[in-house]
């Protein structure tokens, strides 16, 4: 049968869950709001993990900067759905006209359980990546006492731990957070306070994505390269479904990779808009 033939059998099914999550919709909100009242948006780093939808603000006017020293009190500060350290959010009260604060709220949750327990002299488990923004503006919240470890194998280089709070970044997989804080347990006779601030858009998706990739023949997953969520929700769809990939537009599927595909499932991380999903499913259907 020509491939062609065979292609144009293909089912396309959508996970239960996807796209935009509670904190971005509310962070792209803020945005365009502050945008429609005619102010000078400045973004300290990206708004949120999608180049494409980060384009589109950028052509309503929204720029993004590196620096909180590059924003002046003429124009107003956003602060982007990761959150930042309370020195950081300081300056650019300091520096800026306005600041709009767009941290999830979930992220907000995770400073303040850190905070919180750094007030009480006590030792902070944090499982998530060290270099994400998210991570770097948690440890602002208990400087001396946080310790950003990757899974339970990074526990083994920790000192004794005292009275341990743990936490997770807001998009890590279930399995890695609960397997490091059984690990937490084990490492110390003192008492632990575990504590899943997993975001439930997270946890929903990765379930739905997980329930799907055993349906199909080969997964899509749109997000970006440097979106934690996306980059979660391929390794859970790879558990099931070897044939999955990460993509950030529909430009980037190769139709040989479809080649003998009757179904495929396709799912978007948080930061992924409905217009880039609608434009990929388009793409596929019309395959």
């Amino acid at each position: 049968m020509p491939c062609s033939q065979a292609l144009s059998q293909m089912q396309v099914l959508l996970a239960q869950e996807y796209g935009f999550c509670f904190g971005v919709e509310r962070a792209v909100d803020m945005v365009e709001e502050a945008v429609a009242h005619g102010d000078s948006v400045r973004s300290l780093g990206p708004l949120i993990h999608n180049q494409q939808e980060m384009d589109r603000l950028e052509e309503c006017g929204v720029t993004t900067v590196s620096e909180p020293v590059q924003i002046n009190g003429s124009e107003t500060a956003v602060i982007r759905a990761h959150g930042v350290t309370p020195e950081v959010q300081k300056e650019l009260e300091k520096r800026a006209g306005k600041v709009v604060d767009a941290t999830c709220p979930f992220v907000t949750r995770v400073q303040r359980l850190a905070s919180r327990a750094a007030a009480q002299d006590r030792d902070v488990i944090v499982v998530g990546n060290p270099d994400h923004p998210e991570m770097i503006g948690v440890k602002g919240y208990a400087p001396d006492h946080a310790y950003i470890v990757r899974d339970e194998s990074e526990l083994a280089d920790l000192p004794m731990l005292r009275n341990p709070l743990v936490v997770s970044q807001t998009t890590i997989k279930a399995k890695t957070f609960f397997e490091t804080a059984d690990a937490v347990r084990r490492k110390t006779t003192d008492n632990v306070e575990i504590i899943n601030t997993i975001c439930s858009a997270t946890r929903d998706r990765q379930d739905a994505a997980r329930a799907l990739s055993s349906m199909v023949d080969a997964f899509y997953i749109i997000g970006g390269r440097h979106s934690s969520n996306s980059l979660k929700l391929l390794a859970v769809c790879k558990e099931n479904c070897e044939r999955s990939f990460l993509i950030e537009t529909e430009d980037e599927i190769s139709v040989d990779d479809l080649t003998g595909v009757k179904t495929v499932g396709v799912t978007a991380g948080a930061s992924t808009p409905d217009w880039l999903i609608d434009r990929v499913v388009s793409f596929l259907k019309a395959v």
